[in-house]
């Protein structure tokens, strides 16, 4: 680091020497000056060559229900050599369920002027396109990316968009295989989904494609908020299912543990998307690791960073899968999961 001599310290230099009166004069402006003129130099050099990346993190859900997929993309972009506040700065923004803040959320990272934009979950992916063709976006996570418009293919996204694709919507049905080997009488499944996820119809085609040939009729069950998920319960209790599926949705993350509460009084056999509404309470799930789709995240970023073009970049797929199941909510329905099935789990919570 270059660093300017204090000017009084020319100055009483030049003053310990035997001068006439005017040349100490014009000596200490030609010090002043020299000095000025370090100063500009010295602190021009202390620039950075370029100006520190911005991020926007936009998530769909809240912050506390996806802190170890944060963390993940965190620690990836430490292994980077990305240092937050030091050699890239992250704005982060949680919309925590509600679909109608991401629009404001997203224009407000794009008035930032973010160099780039990571997306966690479908809406908060859509909501990022809507706002911006220009800034790169990075899906950290997203059911079906081309069958809900957001590229045009995996292997060749176009536009600004790439990213990693969760596949919910290409494993939905083996959620559906699995419920049925645990509950083998249950004839009759509800399923809560969210129409306002483009995400969750897809996947109640997919399971609805599937159902005949596994003896299952189905019960959809629509919720967009608290009170929708109690009346959908309030309906499941009078047509009694005979199991749940919860598609995969960041409402339904963020209310998970309401939802595996009215499970478990319902004495209802549910399976989740992910993990961590295993971990709030709900009996089995089965889906992507997601903390390994953030940590991936962390690459797309550094390839764009570095000058990467987002439409040339393809679409990643998962390809490790968790079946997760919480023995402890088994127990409080009075369900014994088959040996054959905890011997597949990849976890199992006592």
């Amino acid at each position: 680091m270059l660093r300017c001599p204090w000017p009084g310290r020319w100055w009483s230099l030049w003053r310990s020497a035997r001068l006439p009166g005017s040349m100490r004069r014009i000596g200490l402006a030609v010090v002043l000056t020299l000095s000025l003129a370090l100063a500009l130099f010295a602190a021009e050099a202390q620039q950075p060559g370029k100006r520190v990346p911005r991020i926007g993190f936009l998530a769909s859900f809240s912050a506390e229900v996806i802190k170890s997929r944060v963390a993940a993309f965190q620690q990836a972009l430490r292994e980077l050599g990305y240092v937050d506040g030091e050699s890239i700065i992250i704005e982060y923004r949680y919309a925590e369920g509600k679909f109608e803040r991401l629009p404001d959320l997203a224009a407000e990272l794009v008035r930032l002027r973010v160099d780039l934009l990571v997306v966690a979950g479908a809406p908060a992916a859509h909501a990022a396109k809507n706002a911006t063709s220009v800034i790169p976006i990075v899906i950290g996570n997203a059911a079906d990316p081309v069958g809900t418009g957001l590229v045009a293919s995996l292997a060749r996204p176009g536009g600004n968009i790439t990213g990693l694709s969760d596949f919910n919507t290409g494993v939905v049905t083996k959620r559906l295989e699995l419920l049925k080997q645990v509950v083998p009488t249950a004839s009759r499944v509800a399923v809560l989904l969210n129409p306002a996820n483009p995400t969750n119809p897809p996947q109640l085609k997919e399971i609805q494609a599937a159902a005949p040939a596994l003896g299952v009729t189905l019960l959809a069950l629509e919720a967009k908020g608290p009170d929708d998920i109690d009346r959908a319960f309030a309906v499941m209790r009078t047509e009694r299912p005979g199991a749940l599926i919860v598609l995969g949705d960041p409402g339904f993350v963020t209310h998970q543990r309401r939802i595996a509460e009215l499970a478990v009084k319902s004495r209802l056999p549910a399976i989740w998307a992910v993990r961590e509404n295993v971990n709030a309470g709900g009996l089995m799930s089965y889906g992507t690791d997601f903390d390994g789709l953030s940590r991936r995240a962390a690459y797309f970023v550094d390839k764009i960073l570095k000058g990467a073009k987002p439409a040339d970049l393809p679409v990643e797929q998962p390809t490790k899968f968790e079946l997760v199941i919480n023995l402890k909510t088994a127990k409080a329905i009075g369900l014994t999961i088959p040996q054959s099935i905890l011997l597949r789990a990849d976890e199992v919570i006592q």
